[in-house]
């Protein structure tokens, strides 16, 4: 994150676009339905926010994380999950198609990563994990693009 000053806050943001505001929350509120599990939605967040550099939306999910009572060694070895003993294949398989989601200017998705996520997931699950990684990485976009500061996550509910 650049030391230059904030070009928008969250609240203005949103009141700019309420609209495309509401969507983002919907699909975010949507996956509460999904079954993947608020634990496993929030290292989505989060490992997304970390590949993207996004320093208010660590600080938000990680803050949301802790909440859920996620033990802090979870939460801070998401940075270098692959190497962490402390994930199960589930969440390692949704980790692995976060990063590649994440970084598709490598290319599209590998098979073997596909293989992995929908040995783990059902479609219905699989489809919500997808729309997990676009609409995180959506918000670190729209964070990153105005600065949002990291202190500002504690005051934004989306």
């Amino acid at each position: 994150m650049t030391t230059e000053s904030v070009r928008l806050d969250p609240p203005a943001f949103r009141n700019l676009v309420p609209e495309t505001w509401r969507a983002l929350v919907a699909i975010s509120t949507s996956l509460k339905q999904s079954g993947l599990g608020d634990e496993l939605i929030e290292f989505v967040k989060i490992r997304a926010s970390l590949l993207n550099g996004c320093q208010f939306c660590i600080a938000l999910h990680t803050d949301d994380a802790r909440k859920l009572g996620i033990p802090e060694q979870r939460i801070q070895a998401l940075e270098h999950w692959r190497d962490s003993p402390l994930f199960q294949p589930r969440e390692r398989a949704a980790l692995a198609w976060t990063d590649a989601l994440t970084h598709l200017s490598k290319g599209d998705v590998p098979d073997a990563i596909y293989r992995e996520v929908s040995g783990a997931f059902s479609e219905a699950e699989l489809a919500a994990l997808t729309a997990a990684v676009v609409v995180i990485n959506s918000w670190n976009r729209i964070a990153m693009a105005y600065r949002f500061p990291p202190e500002a996550a504690t005051g934004v509910r989306r």
